[in-house]
């Protein structure tokens, strides 16, 4: 793992020479941690090689199922010009290369089981995140009838709270294991992982008498598509998507510092997200602090290390007044070596009108 280079000054977005790091879908690449030579790899998702079908969510889109099983099943082909625009940066092509080997099942293991999925205890990361959460909800401010969950990677209690306030979920992953990986719990297949605790602990600290088994009922009866994404394209969602477009709510965990080779590219992939809210609308932002690396089975992935700043800083810069920004900061007996996380962040911010 190279060591971080120092962020390039900024001017919401662009770098310092002002040329706004490139066009044509993928942001190009600053004076980041990557020099690989350009190089074409089989993207499974939507970063790095376009839209790939589920075959699982195939199978079941023929059967009549569910909207969202037949939504994954409507995936366009890859798209030469994301392969175009990968070749010409880099950064982008090595973060790609490198997302091939992620395991969701050793990914969750290492963050979603005990210690750091051990919800008994009150000041660990699962429970502060999950009271950021409903505490954001809780004010009744962030609500509508659609929502899309950026980069969901195989998790989904990012959205137990959030399904009581929308009735149109969209779900996204750039790497379709990962979103085989959701539809095994959207469809209560078995080898789905386990996320009754989570749910127990949201209904617990939301205190409404609702019961854990209808929580997750809700939320998967909201979750309505399962659909690739690339946060490097300008259409994150691609062309003649099937979310409804501009959504009232946007929520995002670990997903832009994890697959962005350094700052200016993370600044383009908020600003592309951002197309994808309506004036108003709001933005729930749960990320690392400080990380450069992470662990997920054989997967070693590059990180860019952001500080509580940046954060606020580069939500500004899209556009965004900050509503909320909280911060944690991660305890010796959580720092497991599946990664070198100092901190956790939790963003709530509000899209300006006329941006």
């Amino acid at each position: 793992m190279s060591p971080r280079w120092p962020p390039p000054t900024r001017v919401c977005g662009r770098d310092a020479n002002g040329d706004g790091w490139g066009e044509g879908g993928r942001s190009a690449r600053g004076p980041g941690r990557f020099r690989a030579p350009p190089r074409r790899t089989p993207g499974r998702g939507g970063m790095g090689g376009g839209p790939t079908a589920d075959k699982g969510a195939v199978r079941a889109a023929g059967t009549g199922g569910p909207r969202w099983q037949r939504s994954m099943a409507s995936m366009a082909d890859p798209s030469p010009a994301a392969g175009a625009a990968r070749d010409s940066h880099p950064g982008l092509a090595e973060v790609a290369t490198a997302y091939q080997r992620f395991e969701p099942g050793a990914y969750l293991r290492n963050n979603y089981a005990p210690p750091r999925g051990d919800l008994s205890v009150a000041d660990g990361v699962g429970p502060w995140k999950l009271r950021c959460l409903a505490q954001t909800f809780a004010t009744g401010e962030v609500s509508g009838h659609t929502l899309i969950d950026i980069g969901s990677g195989p998790t989904v209690y990012q959205l137990l709270s959030a399904c009581a306030h929308f009735e149109d979920i969209t779900m996204t992953d750039f790497l379709e294991v990962n979103r085989q990986e959701l539809g095994l719990w959207l469809r209560e297949e078995p080898g789905a992982f386990d996320w009754s605790g989570y749910s127990r602990h949201v209904c617990l600290i939301e205190d409404k008498g609702e019961s854990w088994q209808e929580k997750e009922r809700q939320l998967r009866a909201r979750v309505k598509r399962v659909l690739p994404i690339d946060v490097h394209q300008p259409q994150p969602l691609g062309a003649g998507s099937l979310a409804p477009l501009p959504a009232d709510a946007l929520v995002s965990t670990f997903c832009l510092e994890a697959v962005s080779p350094d700052l200016a590219s993370f600044q383009r992939a908020l600003d592309h997200i951002t197309t994808l809210l309506r004036p108003g609308g709001h933005l729930l932002l749960i990320g690392a602090l400080e990380e450069s690396w992470y662990l997920a089975g054989g997967a070693r992935l590059a990180v860019v290390p952001l500080c509580e700043e940046e954060v606020r800083e580069a939500l500004v810069c899209s556009g965004y007044k900050v509503r909320d920004l909280r911060t944690y900061t991660m305890p010796a007996y959580l720092r497991t070596g599946v990664d070198d996380v100092k901190g956790i962040f939790f963003a709530w911010a509000q899209k300006k009108v006329g941006v």
